[in-house]
């Protein structure tokens, strides 16, 4: 052990006193140096996406767009780019936790061989507001109340829906907002989006406008609420945890990256503006085309040094992929930048080693804080002739702007194409499966039902007339007004839409039990053969059974076999697994039946729509949680192997949630 100057440490407990009890000298500076870099080893949290987590992998060609885009790591099937990957959600503080109803950041930096690109979006492919200006009002309103100090990573207060409920550009993403896209399952199983429309610049100069999509493997899959709420309170590091232990043990999470293409003359017939970032291209409008793949196989090794320095800004481009005139991508091509100055406080935080280019950086940039590099020879300038061999423009292969002629008078002003604010909110209402509504007209009474102003709400409800009168009578209703408010003012009807298949998730749900988890609740004296079996069969379908016991210490199984659990019962309730399986012994049934936390972990199961397995001597605890075993719910199974009760379990399970079983245990508003 040594000083930061390297002088080797002789005791690293005691600081030097005159004295056994005598005071310390100031002269102590081994203490001196660890109390200094102690006291400053906290630095600025992110203005907003504040709590994350992160991690290594690659991204790789599968179909070239090099007919599109001189961007050279997207050229040629088979290459690999490194890349860093950091999730986080938007409201909350560092500390706050990981299952709010919030929007998702997702967002991905590619160390290309042309430079650093970075890809910053978020799993929802819209924003609150269209232009930049009004970003730090949006962040304001959102975040904890000033006075007060709360709430912390929440929307349910005043403030937020005073400002939504007079933007009404904020309609559709509150839409996406209150869905169940709001509570992902896992940062494995959650879409990204780059929300903004880029450009794609070919070799040949033609540009091509972009969106970019990433979709999960796993598919995408959300909780709900309640399971949310309790889940904050049985592990605040849920998302962060599932992320770590997944790659860890080496179920790498995968993306696919697809990407929109459409011209300026494509752009100009659609009835909405795509440099709106309140506006989507429905895929059947723009279809989705396959690029590659985006795996992440390799955890940080230091949180802080990776996954809180890293620094994304969405003005990080390689040569190839370029900007549009999006007012909010504009603004947020300044405000991330001059964000890191302050947080990482110096210009040279690209040196950081998360942050810094893989490929030779060359330039007279030269001092500055925190300045790591130590350039030789007597030229920081350039033109200039006394080096040769020092950093040149390269005209042909360094980046150029893409060519084109802007003119119109200077002006604040909105474009007239921005004006429509509900129509889109209402296709991804419509999109939505009849469940799926149920739970934003649920979102909404919630989030509006903790609003302490009378008129907020009544505002609120005029905009839902417009997305649709339904949606607007049902959270009335729900939050006690004795009429629906007369529809908000508004130089831009909604227009009729048909539904669209890619917005909703249960329609278009991937049955699959990869990369989840089944907690098995196993006692005493139970059936070794039988958990063997349930053991096998959830690991050939890709997930993982997690073995839980009432103690720390284990079990033993019927013929004397132990088996260690992986946690305590009560450290690990139900609403942490996608589903559940109870192996009892006969002689155990009757204590487990007075074991609180049994019958919970059944109970909450069942009413969070999830698959329950159970061997025939666990019946009886199935019965007592108040489930009818026999009653034709498709996800309550007995696992007899004689009676293909496994392959049931797997099939139910696939299906992720029992969404018929809903109107049985909650209200349906």
């Amino acid at each position: 052990m040594t000083t930061n100057q390297g002088v080797a440490v002789s005791d690293d407990q005691s600081s030097l006193k005159a004295g056994p009890l005598g005071p310390t000298l100031l002269e102590d500076f081994i203490l001196r140096e660890k109390l200094t870099h102690f006291d400053h080893e906290r630095i600025p949290e992110r203005v907003v996406n504040a709590r994350g987590s992160g991690a290594h992998g690659y991204f790789e060609v599968e179909h070239s767009l090099s007919s599109h885009t001189r961007a050279a790591f997207l050229q040629t099937e088979g290459d690999r780019t490194e890349v860093f990957v950091r999730f986080s959600t938007m409201g909350g503080g560092a500390g706050s936790t990981d299952v709010t109803r919030d929007v998702r950041g997702f967002a991905v930096k590619f160390y290309t061989s042309d430079g650093n690109f970075d890809l910053v979006g978020n799993n929802m492919p819209v924003f609150f507001i269209q232009d930049a200006v009004k970003l730090p009002d949006l962040v304001h309103a959102a975040r904890m109340e000033p006075d007060r100090g709360f709430p912390q990573a929440a929307t349910a207060h005043d403030t937020f829906w005073d400002f939504v409920s007079l933007t009404p550009e904020s309609m559709h993403m509150i839409m996406w907002a209150m869905s169940d896209r709001a509570l992902p399952r896992s940062y494995r199983m959650m879409e990204g989006y780059g929300v903004h429309t880029f450009r794609l610049v070919s070799a040949a100069g033609v540009a091509t406008f972009v969106k970019f999509h990433l979709r999960p493997k796993l598919g995408v899959q959300s909780l709900v609420f309640d399971e949310a709420l309790k889940i904050n309170g049985a592990d605040p590091d849920y998302h962060r945890r599932d992320l770590w232990e997944a790659i860890d043990r080496g179920d790498f999470p995968e993306w696919e990256l697809y990407v929109q293409l459409f011209t300026r003359e494509q752009a100009s017939a659609f009835d909405f503006d795509v440099l709106d970032a309140t506006k989507l291209i429905p895929e059947e409008v723009v279809p989705l085309r396959k690029v590659g793949r985006l795996v992440l196989d390799r955890n940080p090794t230091n949180f802080f040094a990776e996954t809180e320095q890293v620094a994304f800004s969405p003005a990080n481009v390689v040569p190839g992929i370029d900007f549009s005139d999006d007012p909010l991508l504009q603004g947020r091509l300044f405000s991330y930048l001059d964000a890191q100055l302050s947080r990482l406080g110096s210009p040279n935080h690209h040196e950081i080693h998360i942050n810094a280019a893989r490929c030779p950086v060359r330039n007279f940039q030269r001092d500055g804080q925190m300045q790591p590099r130590s350039p030789a020879g007597r030229v920081a300038y350039e033109p200039n002739t006394l080096a040769p061999d020092g950093a040149r423009e390269s005209p042909g292969g360094g980046f150029t702007s893409f060519a084109r002629t802007e003119t119109g008078a200077v002006l604040r002003a909105r474009s007239g194409s921005f004006g429509d604010h509900y129509t889109q909110a209402r296709l991804f209402w419509k999109s939505q499966a009849p469940v799926e509504q149920g739970h934003i007209v649920a979102a909404f009474v919630f989030e509006l039902g903790r609003v302490e102003t009378p008129a907020i709400r009544g505002r609120m409800v005029s905009h839902l007339v417009h997305v649709d009168p339904t949606l607007a009578v049902r959270v009335a209703a729900a939050l006690g007004m004795e009429h629906v408010p007369a529809a908000a003012p508004t130089t831009a009807l909604p227009r009729d839409v048909e539904r669209s298949h890619a917005l909703g998730l249960i329609g278009r749900a991937r049955r699959t039990i990869e990369g989840r988890v089944v907690g098995c609740l196993v006692t005493d004296g139970a059936d070794g053969a039988l958990f063997d079996t349930v053991l096998a069969a959830v690991e050939e379908a890709g997930a993982r059974l997690a073995v839980l016991t009432l103690r720390v210490g284990g079990v033993r199984l019927a013929k004397g076999r132990g088996l260690t659990g992986e946690a305590a019962l009560r450290a690990a309730p139900s609403v942490l697994f996608d589903a559940v399986v109870v192996i009892a012994s006969e002689g155990s049934a009757g204590a487990l039946a007075k074991e609180l936390g049994v019958i919970e972990f059944i109970r909450d199961a069942y009413s969070h729509l999830k698959v329950i397995g159970y061997a025939p001597e666990a019946r009886s605890l199935v019965a007592l949680a108040g489930i009818e075993p026999d009653g034709g719910d498709p996800g309550i199974v007995a696992l007899d192997p004689r009676q293909g009760g496994l392959e049931r379990f797997i099939r139910a399970a696939e299906a992720h949630r029992i969404w018929k079983r809903e109107p049985a245990v909650h209200a349906v508003l």
